[in-house]
């Protein structure tokens, strides 16, 4: 069955798991099926939690969700610098870009060239966000086992 999906990159997210833990997710689009039953209130970033939705999962999910695909598929993480100084991330892998939760943007179309890659190290910094991430990934092997 083929499905659209809304997420930039989807149509060239065909790169396969690199951790044999997560050898069953077949694609990035798998993943952002998955994610779509775990993201919640509690792994969207506090600052925009009073505007995360049921029908807006991807608000505020981009930093563990990207590195949480890192994880998973390998390449990078690199971030679009953001108004307020913050980065939205997302992942590259070899010639192949996509952000699982670009639809929080609605119709702004965002540069994917030319930005920085972002380190963990740096991200989970903030204890809130290593936190988020971990409950993501914990949640996501509950659905896979």
């Amino acid at each position: 069955m083929n499905r659209t999906y809304n997420f930039y990159g989807w149509q060239t997210a065909d790169v396969a798991p690199v951790d044999d833990e997560y050898r069953s997710v077949k694609n990035p689009r798998e993943l952002y099926d998955l994610l779509m039953k775990i993201w919640c209130a509690e792994t969207c970033a506090p600052r925009m939690r009073d505007k995360w939705r049921n029908s807006h999962p991807t608000y505020g999910q981009c930093s563990i969700t990207a590195f949480l695909a890192q994880d998973i598929f390998g390449g990078e993480v690199y971030g679009i610098l953001r108004e307020g100084g913050n980065y939205h991330c997302y992942n590259v892998i070899g010639d192949c870009v996509f952000d699982l939760t670009s639809e929080q943007f609605g119709d702004e179309k965002l540069c994917y060239e030319n930005n920085p890659v972002q380190s963990r190290d740096v991200h989970f910094a903030k204890e809130e966000k290593r936190l988020r991430y971990e409950y993501l990934k914990s949640k996501l092997s509950e659905i896979l086992q």
